[in-house]
């Protein structure tokens, strides 16, 4: 007989399938600041070989093992995030302290000293290294949860995605100027010598960047608005239940391998964007050695590193997240995804002609269609991720985006850890040398031929991995029909 006391909670508010651009922009000045982390440190790693004398080995090693712990630490904050119970919701608390986290402890890491020893620079940055990545996980894993529980909508998940990216490339646009500010004594002159040799400019210029990263970091916690969650689908977290929640969360993990569309995704990911990461700081070097014989000056390499970097991330700002966005809308976002990815490898094939010593303008060529691969890449994957959290929940009854937003950027940062890693082998295997001021013609061929085949290779295998996904507009609307069904049956109403 039924408990007369019992009061049956209330349906709880359904999620709006429209977000206003106000939310989306927010949203999006928080995607800066994950873009503008790695896309510093991109640049900021220079340092280490450049000017600390560090092997490219060891700066790959400096660059795999923090994200090795990132990704282990991913679904762990993932499984958190999403039974959190708080007067702030599962996500806004975490966002909040790790963007501050993140942000100090990336300006720590950089306070390196020139006239210390390799092996004390190198264990000094990996201890901060490590700190950085779990504040950077701590703001990472509930940010995107957030996005993908935004909306419930097909085709409105894919335009708050390409809002964010449109802002969070702008990290990629300001990024390789970096590299100019670092270098110049204009910027942040050395105090005992009045030059710079890259030391002093990344020790100033990095407080500026967590700085700056803290303030964008906290905008989407303080701003934006979050969905409820019946209590009643989250797991107990405490230190005493910490076996049943590891427990859990072993499953949560398993259930998201089991899902097929998501394991494809993962996958296609982690193939293009570790073969774009492991080739990507390979540029910097072929254009100041092959283009240039080594001539940092204005005569020479001077600003074009950081051409090359900033008119590639406009070229995927302003043509192709717009273009993705609009073919995954009237084509489908299997469609869209590999029309993309096939511009992108014509892209990788010009830069071995392109790379030229004697037009330097050639560099710009291939930008409007390499820009495609990783500018299409993250639109449309976060968006087909948020379709697999309604297909999860249709299977388990419970809704669990931070798991799966932790798992799909676990397979986005072990890329690239093993991009870190492969960048340092590759670079030492075809003989680069960073003590030597000209590099041989084998080296630079070696470079150009990785720069060109590796992401050509990664991109044609996640483009046949995709053509398997089924994750249509039709089905993905049929199984949003089939959860509201089920909750109007259950008498609990539709929670994304």
């Amino acid at each position: 007989m039924p408990d007369p006391t019992s009061v049956p909670p209330p349906p709880a508010p359904k999620a709006s399938s429209a977000v206003p651009m106000s939310q989306k922009t927010f949203f999006g000045i928080g995607m800066l600041a994950n873009q503008l982390f790695p896309a510093a440190m991109a640049v900021f790693l220079v340092v280490l070989v450049q000017s600390l004398g560090m092997k490219p080995w060891m700066a790959g090693v400096l660059a795999f093992l923090p994200r090795v712990l990132d990704a282990v630490t991913d679904p762990v904050m993932g499984y958190i995030t999403d039974n959190t119970k708080s007067r702030w919701g599962r996500r806004k608390p975490y966002i909040f302290l790790g963007a501050i986290i993140a942000g100090v402890s990336f300006a720590l890491m950089w306070q390196l000293d020139a006239d210390r020893s390799v092996m004390y620079n190198f264990w000094y940055y990996l201890i901060f290294a490590l700190l950085f990545y779990v504040g950077l996980t701590i703001f990472a894993t509930p940010y995107v949860a957030m996005g993908y529980e935004m909306s419930s909508d097909f085709h409105e998940r894919t335009r708050l995605m390409a809002v964010a990216q449109w802002i969070g490339q702008w990290a990629w646009v300001i990024a390789p100027w970096f590299w100019i500010i670092i270098y110049d004594p204009a910027f942040f002159p050395d105090p005992v010598t009045g030059e710079s040799n890259g030391v002093h400019g990344a020790r100033m210029l990095a407080i500026y960047v967590g700085a700056g990263c803290i303030l964008l970091g906290i905008a989407p916690a303080i701003f934006c608005r979050t969905q409820p969650v019946d209590p009643a689908t989250q797991d107990r977290l405490s230190f005493t239940g910490i076996a049943g929640s590891l427990t859990s969360l072993a499953k949560g993990i398993a259930e998201a391998f089991k899902n097929a569309p998501f394991v494809r995704i993962c996958v296609a990911t982690f193939l293009i964007f570790g073969s774009f990461n492991t080739v990507a700081g390979m540029a910097y070097f072929i254009i100041l050695h092959h283009m240039f014989a080594g001539d940092t000056g204005p005569d020479g390499a001077g600003r074009w590193p950081a051409w090359h970097g900033s008119v590639g991330a406009l070229a995927t700002t302003f043509l192709a997240i717009p273009v993705v966005t609009i073919m995954s809308q009237k084509l489908g976002k299997r469609t869209a995804f590999v029309i993309s990815q096939s511009i992108s490898v014509f892209g990788y094939l010009l830069f071995w002609w392109c790379f030229n010593p004697d037009n330097p303008w050639m560099l710009f060529i291939p930008l409007p269609l390499f820009c495609f691969g990783i500018g299409g890449l993250f639109t449309i994957m976060m968006s087909m991720t948020a379709d697999v959290c309604d297909l999860d929940e249709l299977r388990t009854g419970s809704r669990s985006e931070g798991v799966f937003g932790a798992v799909y950027w676990w397979m986005v940062k072990l890329g690239f850890a093993a991009a870190g890693l492969l960048t340092g082998v590759i670079m030492s295997a075809v003989g680069f040398d960073p003590d030597f001021e000209s590099q041989t013609t084998e080296a630079m061929t070696g470079l150009r031929l990785a720069y060109v085949l590796l992401p050509i290779a990664g991109t044609l295998l996640a483009i046949f991995i995709m053509l398997g996904y089924d994750l249509t507009e039709k089905r993905s609307r049929g199984i949003r029909d089939e959860i509201a069904e089920r909750k109007r049956s259950a008498g609990t109403g539709e929670t994304l």
